[in-house]
């Protein structure tokens, strides 16, 4: 949708503008959203930060912001922006103190394991910052196709791409990705 689309249907109808644009980037914005908060929100926290960044959206809009780029970079600048101020604000309510005299606390069996847990843990990380420096589309195209098994025909509906398209940049987005891990120093056995 391009700004002068959106903006003809804006004059229509305002209500008729926000439901297209929804309908045509609440996968898009799923996406992003879920990559951000996958480790630390639940599927609520996620449903509400969607909001957040329609919300935000819409009242964009409503104003008469003029959007001088590509409208789908605008919402996933919003979108990226608005999850990442969720993640802090979940992050930071769940840290809580817990007293060793506590009767609740369990040991750890041994330190092997949380050193094993902290090594996955900074590896997932690194993965997911390669990932991540892809750019849009295809950090999309790669969370969605890896860790969420979706179709190429899946993603390209998300996306808005063809089965093609999404195919042929998830195959130039794996060579680029595994450069850059093997750039970071992880190799084939530290992916498994």
């Amino acid at each position: 949708m391009t700004d002068m689309e959106l903006r003809l249907l804006m004059g229509e109808s305002v209500q008729k503008c926000h439901r297209a644009l929804f309908d045509k980037y609440c996968n898009y914005v799923y996406a992003i959203v879920i990559n951000i908060l996958r480790n630390c929100g639940s599927r609520e926290d996620m449903e509400d930060c969607v909001s957040d960044v329609f919300f935000k959206l819409y009242k964009q809009l409503d104003s008469g912001i003029e959007f001088s780029g590509d409208l789908k970079n605008y919402i996933a600048a919003i979108a990226r922006n608005t999850a990442i101020d969720a993640f802090r604000k979940i992050s930071h309510g769940s840290s809580r103190n817990v007293s060793i005299d506590d009767d609740t606390v369990t040991e750890l069996p041994s330190d092997e394991r949380v050193e094993e847990n902290a090594d996955k843990k900074e590896r997932s990380r690194i993965i997911l910052s390669k990932i991540k420096q892809l750019g849009e589309p295809d950090t999309t195209i790669i969370i969605q196709q890896y860790f969420y098994d979706r179709t190429a025909k899946e993603i390209a509906e998300s996306v808005s791409m063809t089965a093609a398209a999404v195919q042929k940049r998830s195959s130039r987005a794996r060579q680029r990705l595994k450069a850059m891990l093997c750039e970071a120093g992880l190799g084939k056995e530290d992916l498994i």
